[in-house]
């Protein structure tokens, strides 16, 4: 008598499966009006209220305080309010319902689930971008940045480094309401230390060089040096690229998929 073994052998996710992973947290994010609003709208709403009297203030030659401080903060208000309070919250809903867990089970990671809500991140990002950008440049007359490649360099390191903290927030957030409580608390400390409320100069000295080694000012003043073509300092992009490594551990070390 002969025995037939049948294997059965589990394929891993191809294009396809991505795609409509993506697409179903596109959806999710869409639906979810506040967290689709807050962060294109605060921003635009700041630079609206801003620009008409910054960019009568020229502060470098041939650039305005439009350029040299509003942009610089409403592009780095895009990404921190998407990468420490909003991505965190999806994250912290998917664990807490179970979805983390029964995923974990099928062929499909629950790290699939991570990386395509990281994807319609950088997504939701890249179109706060892009509607800040076009009110200033076609409603008051902004300049490009004079070291365009400097500055997408730094926006991307600045995403990194929101992204990472916002990891932190997701690992050790137990439920969605507690990680955008969290992540509140987190985007105004950083803010606050970065200037969002008056710029650095309104702070005790200590604490205004703290805040630019933190992710928030660190993005701010590196964004702002490269758009007026000043040379960036290594000091920021040290502090965005430590938020990286540091965030990126700690989450990994204190994530939990359920």
């Amino acid at each position: 008598m002969s025995t037939t073994a049948t294997h059965v052998t589990a394929h891993r996710p191809g294009p396809r499966a991505w795609l409509t992973l993506v697409v179903c947290e596109t959806k999710m994010v869409a639906r979810d009006t506040a967290g689709l609003v807050v962060p294109l709208g605060l921003p635009l709403l700041i630079l609206v209220t801003s620009a008409q009297a910054a960019g009568d203030q020229e502060v470098v030659a041939g650039f305005s305080a439009l350029e040299a401080y509003v942009l610089p903060l409403v592009l780095t208000m895009v990404i921190a309010t998407i990468g420490v309070i909003n991505m965190p919250s999806f994250l912290a809903y998917y664990r807490r319902s179970g979805i983390l867990r029964r995923l974990a089970v099928t062929p499909a990671s629950p790290a699939m689930v991570l990386v395509a809500q990281v994807i319609v991140s950088v997504l939701q990002t890249l179109l706060g971008l892009a509607l800040a950008l076009t009110v200033a440049f076609l409603g008051f007359g902004a300049s490009p940045p004079a070291n365009l490649g400097t500055a997408i360099g730094v926006y991307v390191l600045a995403m990194a480094a929101m992204y990472a903290v916002g990891m932190i927030v997701a690992a050790v957030a137990p439920t969605p309401n507690s990680a955008v409580a969290i992540g509140l608390v987190g985007f105004f400390a950083l803010g606050a230390l970065g200037g969002m409320f008056g710029g650095p100069g309104s702070l005790p000295e200590p604490l205004a060089e703290l805040g630019e080694r933190l992710p928030f000012g660190a993005a701010v003043q590196a964004l702002a040096a490269a758009w007026v073509g000043a040379p960036v300092e290594a000091a920021h992009l040290v502090g965005l690229g430590v938020t990286v490594v540091v965030g990126s551990v700690t989450a990994g070390l204190l994530f939990r998929w359920e």
